[in-house]
């Protein structure tokens, strides 16, 4: 068991379960999976790009990642049905929370001009969108390898019914919100 999963077990799902007036420690939130997206347009183009992308993905993640293929043509794109566009990961339980922990203490910080997470960015059924811009904030990464930058969406499901809920709970496990 990874030490935020202990910390969620043992700290946070008490006092939230409290602080939210729950009865049964069933109802608190809790997160469920974790979602990294990076899309690859430029891989129409060059084999090598997706390639090297799969490879920092699954640095990042420590799981493998999936190929995402396109589901329609679009000839002003230059794009064919099946060609490979992108890769996704999803998280759960155990690396979940590994990932998790790299996240808030080690790659968040070291993200530059950082002024704190966008409270904004939950959707209205408790789950939360980011956006990393470099892949280069990870410290899985070697940053001589890096053929070029490119960005990510992480999306974090959880249970909470409302955004005001995720937010504590997120807020809990120390994630840098604004304000």
């Amino acid at each position: 068991m990874s030490r935020l999963q202990q910390q969620y077990k043992n700290e946070i799902l008490p006092a939230l379960q409290k602080e939210l007036g729950m009865s049964n420690p069933m109802q608190v939130p809790k997160i469920e999976k974790i979602t990294i997206n990076m899309g690859l347009g430029s891989a129409l183009g060059d084999k090598k790009v997706l390639q090297s992308a799969l490879e920092e993905m699954s640095l990042i993640s420590g799981q493998k990642p999936l190929t995402c293929n396109a589901r329609k043509s679009v000839a002003s794109f230059k794009l064919r049905e099946g060609n490979p566009i992108g890769c996704k990961v999803t998280l759960r339980k155990q690396r979940m929370y590994e990932f998790l922990d790299r996240l808030v203490n080690i790659t968040i910080p070291r993200i530059r001009d950082f002024r704190g997470l966008k409270t904004t960015a939950f959707d209205g059924r408790g789950n939360y969108n980011m956006g990393i811009t470099e892949q280069t904030t990870f410290a899985e990464i070697d940053f001589e390898k890096v053929t070029r930058v490119r960005g990510m969406d992480i999306a974090i499901t959880t249970s909470a019914k409302n955004d005001e809920d995720a937010k504590k709970l997120l807020a809990m496990f120390k994630f840098p919100f604004k304000g």
